[in-house]
């Protein structure tokens, strides 16, 4: 995939290295600065992205903190993934869309590898 993550592929690994931990070349920057518990840190809506275990396990199946009845990551359905509504800025969401600002937000590209991973069942690869 051409643009600011082209080594994105839809498998979690890849999205945990090119989407969660990684500032793009479009400058968006990563997600683990607020969501993350290094240094002592409290992560950003109870959400800890700063290794894959960890992410994944406070992703998949998991309810949203910020939004009563909304679910993280739906495996299969990524219409439905809250993760999704808040990295598209869905006028759903609790807050404000991720990443916080003004941007860069996920470019078209990003967002459909990372649909396509939900899609496939959002394995823990």
């Amino acid at each position: 995939m051409a643009g600011p993550t082209p080594n994105l592929t839809p498998n979690f690994a890849s999205v945990q290295r090119e989407v969660f931990e990684s500032t793009d070349a479009a400058g968006r920057l990563n997600c683990t600065l607020c969501h993350t518990d290094a240094g002592g840190r409290t992560p950003s809506g109870g959400l800890n992205l700063r290794s894959a275990d960890i992410s994944y396990a406070q992703l998949v199946g998991v309810a949203s903190r910020g939004k009563p009845g909304a679910v993280r990551v739906i495996p299969g359905d990524p219409a439905n993934s809250y993760l999704i509504h808040k990295l598209e800025g869905r006028s759903d969401i609790a807050g404000v869309r991720m990443p916080r600002g003004t941007g860069p937000y996920l470019q078209a590209g990003q967002m459909m590898i990372l649909k396509r991973w939900i899609e496939l069942g959002a394995r823990n690869d």
